[in-house]
């Protein structure tokens, strides 16, 4: 499966604007619609939910039982990272800087995203 930067978005941003992903107790969901996406299958969103934990920036925890892995809330890193790419114009500058590669790691698309920002800010 291919990994979609606007899945990961749209999930982190459900992540940090629901107050039940606070840290404190694992949510669980059983399909994508119930998670709140309903653009993306429940494969799609398991799988990307999977990458989000392995990245270090949900946490949460994988059981055998559930399709989708139950989630606490953001990690540091995910917070910074969605911090860095909420706003919608950011994101699309950002898109913008990677069009014509075929993909690119995670963590280069935080630095485009930090960058993008500084740039706005005025800041070297």
């Amino acid at each position: 499966m291919k990994r979609d930067m606007e899945l990961v978005r749209d999930i982190l941003l459900i992540v940090n604007e629901d107050p039940k992903y606070d840290g404190v107790y694992f949510n669980y969901f059983q399909t994508a619609k119930e998670f709140g996406i309903e653009d993306h299958s429940t494969e799609e969103v398991a799988y990307h939910v999977r990458l989000l934990m392995n990245a270090g920036f949900l946490n949460g925890r994988i059981e055998e039982s559930f399709l989708i892995p139950s989630i606490k809330g953001l990690t540091w890193s995910g917070q910074e990272f969605i911090d860095n790419i909420k706003n919608r114009d950011i994101w699309e500058s950002t898109k913008k800087r990677i069009v014509g590669f075929s993909s690119v790691a995670l963590s280069v698309i935080a630095e485009i995203a930090e960058s993008e920002i500084k740039h706005k800010l005025g800041l070297p």
